[in-house]
């Protein structure tokens, strides 16, 4: 039976592993940065807590087209469960450097994907993962510029409000080299 039901298909049982595993960590990405935006709320950072839940739309929507992907080729994605996320955080800057490092996870996960789409031949998928990697270009040059914030300015005296209201305008555009 399974062997019909992979007659269905043309995703491979390891691409489809790796992608239901994809699902699953931008699930957690997602959770994560709702997390990070209720601490931000709940410290006084606004723009920061509006900005972070935007990220968890975003990572949200990601989890969906990956899902939607996988099921339009007949595979079968899994809804994810999603645990462990924090709650707390050591600092407004660690909010930050969390996000970055959950970015280059992320990056380094779609890398494996694409590696292993090359290898298996599954150039309809690799193609679909590119969309995904041109993302992270952009997810994680923002996460670093946030953090130069930090350095930049400074959290002393009135430092911490300023980032906050920078945060939001911190964008990916002509000065990263885009056209």
């Amino acid at each position: 039976m399974k062997d019909l039901l992979r007659l269905r298909t043309s995703l491979s049982e390891e691409i489809e592993l790796l992608l239901n595993e994809q699902i699953k960590t931008e699930a957690y990405s997602s959770a994560v940065y709702l997390a990070m935006a209720s601490y931000c709320n709940r410290n006084g950072f606004d723009y920061s807590a509006g900005y972070l839940e935007n990220q968890s739309n975003e990572e949200r929507g990601h989890m969906l087209k990956i899902f939607k992907y996988i099921n339009d080729l007949g595979g079968r994605a899994i809804s994810p469960e999603v645990v462990n996320i924090p709650q707390e955080f050591e600092s407004f800057k660690g909010v930050f450097e969390l996000a970055l490092q959950q970015e280059i996870k992320v990056t380094s996960q779609l890398n494996r994907i694409a590696d292993q789409c090359m290898r298996l031949k599954d150039y309809t998928t690799f193609e679909f993962i590119q969309w995904f990697l041109k993302e992270q270009i952009e997810e994680e040059y923002v996460a670093r510029r946030i953090l130069e914030l930090f350095d930049v300015i400074g959290e002393e005296g009135t430092g911490r409000w300023q980032i906050d209201k920078q945060i939001p305008k911190v964008s990916y555009g002509e000065s990263a080299g885009e056209e």
